[in-house]
């Protein structure tokens, strides 16, 4: 959340900041409205306080004198009563602050291109060349079928649609991506591997700032308040919740998990196959660093999750996301897009992000710089990548005329001699 010192000091570079988003600027209002009533409410109290303390020794020079205290006590006691009263409503007060203030994005980062929608996002580059096919290429479905490794039919019997069922060979070729990406992320970029928990409370949500406003968005357990996690930068980034942490910064994580999300949008082209779906898995890259060199970090994250698709040898584009589409939490967002032959379009694989101390302040993660002092660090996480869009351009990019698929050669330690999908 944004520091309310930020708030009330830097009103118009915040105001700026959200006008950028599009997001309500009556938020904004009613912070700055909260806050002003919540110091007058202070001030009131504290002069209370301080007139109570005088009242009171008064009582002592009184007794020494012979006077009679009664009036004093009393007025010590009404004193007392209104303090109560005010802190009751202070409490309140800051309760409805604290609220109003979780549910007011970051700011973007400057730099940023502004603009209201995807339509506004720069293409920062793209990296290799889409193939050339001697036939018609087929969508990942087609091909999917044809290969015997993915039932839907079965999977909606099972649980509706958008839960997909990879069989044989392509639930092998899943778990391959996996290792592969892990085995990438700890070896070569320095990642330290978790596996976390798969559902969270409500706190953690909060932290990483998918409540309150994505709510609706989550699969929910009311009577336990835990929720299935949407991506794994939840259960990783509350590593360090309500700590300070007490090792040198820069820290990596990595991690797979499932991930869960009711948003799968409706029926038609867009949820065809496994392209939008409910249930994913994903393996996730989160860092803990300090302020000054985040956005040197989100630049290197970017990189490791390209190296992903390099060794995969696919085509894809970067995208420098504007400040309207920019998700609640980020500061700046790089969107990495695969390119799919059988969908003629790109598909989001990753999403790196800057949260600054966005996320560190809701979920109180902090550590001491080299002068010793106590400060939000800044996280960041990024897709290393997502499994069914990426699993969607490997099928299309590299599927032969007769229907058959080759594998990368960096999936060869995985896929225990299969270097080749065949039709059943």
């Amino acid at each position: 959340m944004l520091d309310i010192k930020r708030i009330r000091e830097k009103t118009d570079e915040v105001r700026e900041g959200l006008r950028r988003r599009g997001a309500d600027l009556a938020l904004l209002d009613a912070v700055l409205e909260l806050d002003r009533q919540r110091r007058a409410l202070l001030g009131s109290a504290e002069e209370m306080k301080n007139r109570r303390n005088a009242t009171s020794k008064e009582i002592g020079a009184a007794r020494k004198r012979g006077e009679d205290t009664a009036a004093i006590q009393a007025e010590i006691r009404t004193l007392g009563d209104r303090i109560t009263a005010l802190d009751e409503q202070i409490r309140g007060v800051e309760a409805e602050l604290h609220k109003a203030v979780l549910c007011i994005p970051n700011v973007p980062c400057a730099t940023i291109p502004t603009g209201s929608d995807a339509s506004a996002n720069r293409v920062a580059r793209v990296e290799g060349q889409s193939r050339e096919f001697a036939f018609q290429p087929k969508d990942h479905v087609a091909l999917a079928e044809k290969l015997g490794i993915l039932d839907l039919p079965r999977a909606a019997r099972m649980s509706g649609s958008g839960f997909p069922l990879l069989v044989g060979a392509g639930a092998k070729l899943q778990r391959a991506l996996i290792q592969y990406m892990l085995d990438l992320h700890t070896t070569c970029h320095g990642y330290t591997e978790l596996l976390p928990p798969f559902v969270v409370n409500s706190d953690a949500m909060c932290g990483t700032g998918q409540l309150p406003k994505m709510a609706e968005d989550m699969y929910h357990c009311e009577k336990d308040d835990l929720w299935l996690i949407p991506t794994a930068e939840v259960p990783v980034t509350n590593y360090f919740r309500e700590e300070i942490i007490d090792r040198p910064l820069p820290i990596f994580l990595t991690a797979y998990t499932p991930c869960f999300r009711r948003e799968a949008g409706s029926a038609g082209k867009e949820t065809r196959g496994i392209l939008r779906v409910h249930q994913f898995d994903k393996v996730e890259m989160v860092k803990f660093v300090a302020p000054e060199t985040s956005y040197a970090e989100l630049e290197k994250l970017v990189g490791n999750a390209e190296d992903v698709l390099q060794g995969l040898g696919l085509h894809y584009r970067i995208l420098e996301l504007c400040s309207g589409d920019i998700s609640f939490a980020a500061a700046k967002c790089y969107d990495i897009e695969l390119w799919a032959p059988g969908q003629q379009g790109w598909l989001e694989v990753s999403s790196c992000s800057n949260f600054e101390d966005f996320q560190a302040r809701r979920a109180n993660i902090r550590y001491r710089d080299a002068e010793g002092k106590t400060r939000f660090v800044h996280t960041l996480n990024g897709s290393g990548v997502a499994l069914p869009r990426l699993m969607i351009a490997l099928l299309e990019n590299y599927q032969q005329a007769d229907g058959s698929v080759i594998l990368p050669p960096a999936l060869a330690p995985y896929m225990g001699g299969i270097d080749r999908l065949v039709p059943k």
